[in-house]
């Protein structure tokens, strides 16, 4: 059997920042309410992009910020704002190689977008 693979460097080749998902697969993803995701853009949390009719279409990189938001709130407690400074901090923390507390170490930070 052959098999397909993808081109060397087609990872870099992805653009998560493509909007591609409605705002009701978007919550469906996310097991999430829509009314949930109209919230997180109020607060600037995520921006999703519109279309000509005035759609919201979300992007990869909103789902992993999303994501990433939803472990910190439901999985340690945290509200928005106290979710998004720690996916800021442990930004830099990555950026400068220091290490992250253990307990944080299962969040992934590198393509989110706060």
């Amino acid at each position: 059997m052959t098999r397909v693979t993808a081109p060397a460097g087609a990872a870099k080749m992805l653009n998560l920042d493509k909007p591609l998902y409605t705002i009701g697969i978007t919550a469906e993803i996310l097991a999430t309410h829509t009314r949930t995701l109209m919230m997180y853009e109020h607060l600037g949390l995520v921006v999703p992009s519109r279309t000509a009719t005035n759609r919201r279409l979300y992007s990869q990189r909103d789902i992993i910020t999303l994501g990433a938001i939803q472990r910190l709130t439901r999985g340690y407690g945290l509200n928005l704002i106290s979710a998004r400074m720690v996916i800021l901090c442990l930004q830099l923390l990555d950026a400068h190689g220091v290490p992250r507390p253990s307990e944080l170490t299962d969040i992934d930070v590198e393509h989110v977008k706060v």
